[in-house]
């Protein structure tokens, strides 16, 4: 049968082929999304669209990859433009959406990967214009040449290599003077955690950098901290009395990487998603704990619970436990 002038089977053949590339091109797509604009729902979007994009191409492309890579960018710049006056108005702090596990691997790249989907590598490209943000993202995270960055984002070569380096400028200003390796985080967060466990203060205090931060999400959706709490002796006191209120009716936390590091997942007792905690870490201590409750931001996990009834339980055991 010839539709067109073109046989029906070509047509279907085409279609399965270019559904396979992008299938196999989807991890990477993702996670450049991700990257830009710090958020799984709109980077899922994001890749859909650039899919039907691909889809309804007449001409398939020489690169799919190159093809795909530059229309989820271009996607992306665009959602983040309108994002970010939405993330003016936002209630509260804001913090990205957590992210258990990056669907892009490449063992040449680890380590530049895992650091730029930490939460605190997400805030500092907040800092970055969306051209800025793409342009590190792909150059610096995801090592494309510079005629494939300029493709994308739609600017010269030599343009975007002026945007790379005010990029990783401003990066690099914001990092800490050392940072922990795999193994130190790994260790220092099971300290961490056994300590919030056993409610030891002191403990949690020395672990503790002396400005360490508590950065809570609720989005004016959940309960939320009415403020950044900052100071060692500050989060210890607080994380400790509010993680035994949380024992008392049955929550259950469950350490896993969080945004590329050391966090956890706290569920209630029908196993419904509460809050994540990611760890910062740096010069040997936990320096931020970026605690997010907002029920958008955390769908993707799975069922979500819900805050205000833990809020109203919580306040019902402490009553219960002073008498």
């Amino acid at each position: 049968m010839i539709r067109g002038g073109v046989g029906v089977n070509a047509i279907d053949t085409d279609r399965a082929d270019r559904t396979e590339e992008f299938q196999e091109l989807r991890p990477l797509l993702f996670s450049i999304s991700y990257r830009i604009l710090g958020s799984v729902s709109e980077a899922e979007d994001a890749v859909q669209e650039a899919w039907l994009r691909y889809a309804a191409t007449p001409t398939r492309p020489v690169s799919p990859k190159a093809f795909l890579s530059a229309t989820v960018t271009r996607i992306s710049i665009d959602v983040l433009r309108s994002a970010r006056v939405r993330r003016e108005e936002y209630v509260g702090q804001w913090l990205p959406e957590p992210l258990l596990s990056d669907p892009y691997e490449d063992p040449a790249r680890a380590a530049e990967l895992a650091d730029s989907v930490s939460t605190a590598a997400l805030l500092l490209l907040e800092r970055l214009s969306p051209l800025e943000r793409a342009v590190f993202v792909l150059r610096e995270v995801f090592a494309f040449g510079f005629p494939e960055v300029a493709e994308a984002v739609g600017r010269s070569e030599a343009a975007c290599r002026q945007l790379a380096v005010r990029a990783r400028k401003h990066m690099e200003e914001g990092r800490p003077r050392y940072e922990a390796d795999r193994e130190e985080r790994e260790e220092l967060a099971a300290r961490f955690f056994q300590a919030l466990r056993e409610g030891e203060v002191a403990e949690l205090r020395d672990l503790l950098s002396a400005d360490a931060q508590l950065v809570g999400d609720g989005g004016g959706k959940a309960p939320q901290l009415a403020r950044v709490i900052v100071g060692a002796d500050n989060v210890a006191r607080l994380i400790a009395s509010y993680f035994a209120a949380l024992g008392g009716i049955e929550v259950t936390m469950d350490p896993q990487e969080v945004n590329g590091g050391p966090g956890a997942v706290f569920r209630d007792r029908d196993g419904k998603v509460i809050t994540t905690w990611a760890l910062d870490m740096a010069d040997g201590h936990v320096r931020s704990i970026h605690t997010v409750v907002n029920p958008d931001k955390l769908g993707h996990l799975g069922p979500v619970a819900d805050s205000w009834a833990i809020a109203e339980e919580v306040k019902k055991a402490r009553r219960a436990a002073r008498g």
